[in-house]
């Protein structure tokens, strides 16, 4: 699906005032596409636009900004029928605006619902409004649209370290989500041309992690082991031009081959029987890291 990175393309991008949202919009004006930035950060919004707007120096790319809530789908709504007379298609959504509000003491079980709430607002329905909102805009016209989901890995291996399980259990949600749409999408004669794609970021120095606003980065100190926002972004490209759905992105720290034995081993703790999370188990931690690590030894062919 890499038609969709092509020059006159529309992309539309939530949480573009940061992070990766920012870089994938400047890895798609490079590519000569118009812009439709949506962020609930009104102010790095702005700038993100400013940005953006000064890299088109014909003058001739649509650049526009919408101060959004994406957990509130009547702004959703507005957004969409803004979008349909503003620009002539609308190409590649990147669905990556998320929130990882911590619970507001140690136990997240007891009198936290806010705090579960305010999650799933933006990390699911967030997506979900979004695919509401714009799946008629995508169906206009049969030519390649893109539908891409930003997940994570805590949403796959589901570290309980975090103390931040309704984080990971948006990202699980969203996982699962992305599955099906993929499914539905290529199942329907009428959505055949639209791809569905789930972006799972390693160890990337975003606004979750200090990174706030549309900085440069060669401006930033990013933490040792960390991915910049833009390899992100190459790795999406990258992806796209394979027809990949699970777009696994790797870091200095951990690399795919480690990715792939994390992931094998939770998913056999179901196959095994083994205790949820055995990973990080008393009973089980030196098993399950010699035996990841063999695993990933071994998948490098070392």
């Amino acid at each position: 699906m890499a038609a969709v990175l092509q020059s006159q393309k529309t992309a539309l991008i939530t949480g573009a005032a940061s992070g990766i949202g920012f870089a994938v919009a400047k890895l798609c004006r490079s590519r000569g596409m118009h812009l439709a930035l949506l962020d609930v950060d009104e102010a790095n919004l702005a700038k993100a636009k400013e940005v953006l707007a000064s890299t088109d120096s014909s003058s001739s790319l649509k650049t526009e900004a919408y101060n959004i809530d994406v957990g509130d789908k009547s702004q959703w709504d507005n957004v969409a029928s803004h979008v349909r007379l503003t620009f002539p298609t609308v190409d590649l959504v990147l669905l990556n605006a998320a929130r990882g509000t911590k619970p507001k003491d140690s136990n997240p079980w007891v009198d936290n619902a806010e705090y579960w709430r305010t999650i799933f607002d933006t990390n699911v329905f967030g997506p979900i409004n979004g695919i509401s909102a714009l799946l008629p805009l995508l169906k206009n016209d049969t030519s390649p649209k893109s539908i891409v989901i930003t997940g994570s890995k805590q949403g796959i291996t589901n570290p309980p370290g975090a103390r931040n399980p309704a984080y990971n259990a948006s990202k699980g949600a969203i996982k699962i989500l992305a599955e099906h749409l993929a499914h539905d999408l290529r199942s329907d004669p009428a959505t055949a041309h639209i791809s569905a794609h789930m972006l799972v970021p390693g160890w990337t120095f975003t606004g979750l992690s200090g990174n706030v606003g549309p900085t440069s980065e060669s401006e930033v100190q990013k933490p040792q082991g960390a991915w910049l926002s833009s390899q992100v972004a190459d790795e999406l490209e990258k992806a796209l031009q394979r027809g990949s759905f699970y777009i696994i992105c790797p870091d200095d720290e951990t690399d795919r081959a480690l990715d792939k034995a994390r992931m094998q081993w939770g998913v056999d703790d179901i196959i095994e029987d083994r205790p949820a999370l055995s990973r990080w188990e008393n009973g089980w931690k030196a098993k399950a890291e010699n035996a990841i690590q063999e695993d990933a030894e071994r998948r490098r062919g070392t």
